[in-house]
């Protein structure tokens, strides 16, 4: 394991311990590959980085139909039974994602995940890859 990795694991831990209620809490990639987790398995934390991929393309759809805006997107929350899911653009090409249970303050993860990546996100990062390479 990387020190990146282990600093990133980190500073997952720190958002998911600072807010009550958090489940998981995921970077991925564009193309969505996991690049760090916290509080979820492999398989969890992969399943969701895949989701992720799929919800930020579809998005971005969406923000393209807005004629002034750039065409990216920010951020998602989904309310389902049971909980809430958060998306966030957290640097090139990478996004933070994160699970909460129905007790989650919304206003207070929205906050803390973009106070996570104004600190970070230069870190938050996945350049293409080239074909076959292997992040």
């Amino acid at each position: 394991m990387t020190q990146q990795r282990l600093n990133m694991d980190w500073m997952l831990k720190d958002l998911a311990s600072s807010v009550p209620f958090t489940r998981h809490v995921v970077v991925l990639s564009a193309d969505g590959l996991c690049m760090a987790k916290y509080g979820t398995d492999t398989d969890t934390s992969d399943r969701l980085a895949a989701a992720c991929a799929g919800l930020q393309s579809l998005s971005g759809a969406v923000a393209a139909e807005f004629p002034d805006g750039d065409g990216t997107m920010r951020l998602v929350v989904i309310e389902v039974g049971g909980g809430f899911f958060y998306l966030m653009a957290a640097g090139a090409r990478a996004y933070l994602a994160v699970l909460a249970d129905d007790g989650v303050d919304a206003g207070l993860m929205g906050q803390r995940m973009r106070d996570l990546v104004a600190r970070i996100g230069q870190h938050l990062t996945s350049p293409p890859r080239a074909d076959g390479q292997v992040t």
